[in-house]
This record gives C-alpha cells, sequence and structure tokens, in this order.
C-alpha cells in the first residue's frame, strides 16, 4: 500500500519581510528626525534660526549647479566608502582612505610630470591605484606578519602621506612658473578626465559607480566574497577550513587602498588639476562615515556618500547666509552617524 505524504506549509520568504522593512524604514526616520532636532538646539544655541537655516540649506541643494557639484563631490567619496567596504568583509577596518586618496593622487600626478599624450590619463588612473594598493599594503603586511592592528596603522599613514605630499609640492615638484604657492604644475587638458555632455560633471562618476557595483558583484556572487565573509565572521574556524586567511587579508585590503588611489586620482584630474595643501578636502574621512552609515552594504554606500555630498554642498550655506562656523557641517554629519548607528540597530527579540 502507498503511503500519500502531505507537506508541511511553509511560510513563504516573501510575506515576512515586508513589516521588517516598515519598520528598518521607521528607525531609519527617526533616527534622521533626532540628528536634525539635536542640531537645530544647536543653531538656537548659535544664535540662528533653525528652520530658516535648514531650509536656506535643503534650497541650496537643489539649483542645477549644487546638483552638478554634488555628483562630482560624491565621485571620489563612492570609490574610497568601497575602499572601506571590501576590506570590512574580511574583519579589517581601514581607517586609512584619507592617506590612500593622498598617495593615490601623488602617484597619478607623479606620471602627469613625467608622460603626455593620450597615454597620460590612463596611465594616471593605474598609478593611482597601486599607490593606494601598495600604501594599504603596508598596514596590511604589519597585521599579517607581527599583529599589529591595521585600524591604527592605517590611522598613522594618513598623517604620513599628507608629509609626503606636502614635501613635493614645497620642494621638488613645486611649480616654479606659478604664483609662489606651493602647488604643482596643473595637468594639461590631455591628462584631464572628460566631461559629461553639456554638464561640469567628469567622467569619473561613471568609474565610481562601476567599481561600486563590482564590488557588490564581487562580495555577493563570487567564491571569493564568500571567502571574505567567512574570513571575517570567524578567521580560525577559516584557517581550518583550509582558506588562505592571511592572503585573503592582503588581497582584500589590496583591492580597498587601490580604490581609494583611484578616488585620489579621479579628484586630482577631475576637479583639482594640481596637487595642493588641503587637495582631498577629508574625502577618506567622510567616505569611511559613508561606509559605516550603510553598515558596510556596498549598494547603500553609495547612497550615503551622495547623502554626505549633499551636506558638505549645502553645508556651504550655513557659512554665507547664517554666517555659521565652517565646522558645522561636521557636526551635523556627525549627529547622522550617531543616531543612524545608535538607532537602527536590530534589536533583539528576547
Amino acid at each position: 500500500m502507498t503511503t500519500q505524504l502531505t507537506p508541511t506549509p511553509v511560510a513563504s520568504p516573501l510575506v515576512s519581510p515586508k513589516p521588517g522593512y516598515l519598520a528598518a524604514a521607521g528607525r531609519w526616520t527617526g533616527a534622521l528626525a533626532g540628528a536634525i532636532a539635536i542640531f537645530s538646539v544647536l543653531l538656537i544655541a548659535k544664535g540662528a534660526n533653525p528652520v530658516t537655516t535648514l531650509v536656506d540649506m535643503v534650497v541650496s541643494m537643489t539649483s542645477g549647479f549644487s546638483i552638478e557639484q554634488i555628483v562630482m563631490k560624491a565621485a571620489p567619496l563612492v570609490l574610497a566608502a568601497m575602499a572601506v567596504v571590501l576590506p570590512a568583509r574580511a574583519g579589517l577596518a581601514n581607517v586609512g582612505g584619507e592617506g590612500q586618496v593622498i598617495i593615490g593622487a601623488v602617484a597619478g600626478a607623479g606620471v602627469g610630470l613625467v608622460v603626455s599624450g593620450p597615454a597620460a590619463l590612463p596611465l594616471m588612473l593605474v598609478a593611482g591605484a597601486l599607490g593606494g594598493a601598495l600604501w594599504a599594503g603596508l598596514a596590511v603586511m604589519l597585521r599579517v606578519t607581527v599583529g599589529v592592528n591595521e585600524a591604527v596603522t592605517t590611522l598613522l599613514l594618513n598623517y604620513v602621506a599628507l608629509d609626503v605630499m606636502l614635501y613635493l609640492i614645497y620642494e621638488p615638484w613645486k611649480d616654479a612658473q606659478g604664483s609662489g604657492q606651493p602647488a604643482t604644475p596643473p595637468l594639461s587638458i590631455e591628462q584631464r578626465l572628460p566631461l559629461l555632455s553639456g554638464t561640469a560633471v567628469h567622467a569619473g562618476i561613471i568609474l565610481a559607480l562601476l567599481a561600486a557595483v563590482a564590488v557588490w558583484f564581487t562580495l555577493r556572487h563570487t567564491a571569493f566574497g564568500f571567502r571574505l565573509a567567512v574570513t571575517g565572521g570567524n578567521p580560525e574556524a577559516a584557517r581550518r577550513a583550509g582558506l588562505r586567511v592571511g592572503r585573503l587579508l592582503l588581497t582584500a585590503m589590496l583591492l580597498g587602498g587601490a580604490l581609494a588611489g583611484l578616488a585620489g586620482v579621479i579628484h586630482l584630474a577631475g576637479v583639482e588639476f594640481k596637487l595642493r595643501p588641503g587637495l582631498t578636502t577629508n574625502i577618506g574621512y567622510i567616505a569611511f562615515l559613508a561606509a559605516w552609515l550603510a553598515r558596510h552594504n556596498p549598494l547603500p554606500a553609495v547612497a550615503a556618500a551622495f547623502m554626505l555630498a549633499a551636506i558638505t554642498v549645502g553645508g556651504d550655506s550655513l557659512q554665507l547666509d547664517s554666517g555659521l562656523p565652517a565646522a558645522t557641517v561636521n557636526v551635523l554629519m556627525a549627529l547622522i552617524l550617531l543616531a543612524v548607528l545608535g538607532w537602527t540597530a536590530k534589536r533583539s527579540s528576547s
């Protein structure tokens, strides 16, 4: 006699996530509202009208010129954020994006000083990526060989990178035909990134978005991404499973450094056109915030990079229209970061 088995009903995975998405959206809304509320209190303490100040800030973001500025600022931020996201999957904290961005720009500028013609820009991009990778490699080699925490070494290397650039622009690379200010000779037209048709936005934004998609695909759909996740989750278990943990850590950090170095070249060849003090305008640090806002998820990190770029551009109105200090916009970014990380964390159901 044949026995018929009745299948046990299984809850559809397409039904349950909806309340979760709504709850997450509610947490994000509450976090951002809380950050704005605290920021408003600080504005009042400085004698500014919070409603007028915030409205002026939003309005300043929506003009055509401001939108182009936001996209241009977002391009290196996206790449530098990916430089944090990729190593983070392996359990590494890359705090050295700022230094890697600087070294990438320095390497690209160095190539630009000796190479001209159509080959100059591609070689500058390659040199920038290699420079950022090698700079990040210094930190990860110390982690793999002697166990020095990469968060400390990458942070300290930021200051070394800045000193390297300052030495070069004050001494051997200083523009002898310039105004006397410390800077390299400006890039020629053929060494600069082309502009998108009819805009002031350079083609670096396309490279940045393609890189973000590549990072997302790598982490989500490749064996390499899976190995990084296993290593980041439990390095000892990964080692016992036969994974080469040291090689995975090294590769992840080198790729992250390459992305940050590419961000430096894109900023140099698309916006600045020469090395100078204050070149990066804290690209690496802001990108680190973007990656943490997105909890090290590649595509949300792109959105976070654009949001922080918009805040940076809108923050100009805080100085011009409201007479507030330049650091005010950094306070707003910090409040958003703390609010989002603190109030959107998943609560235990137990």
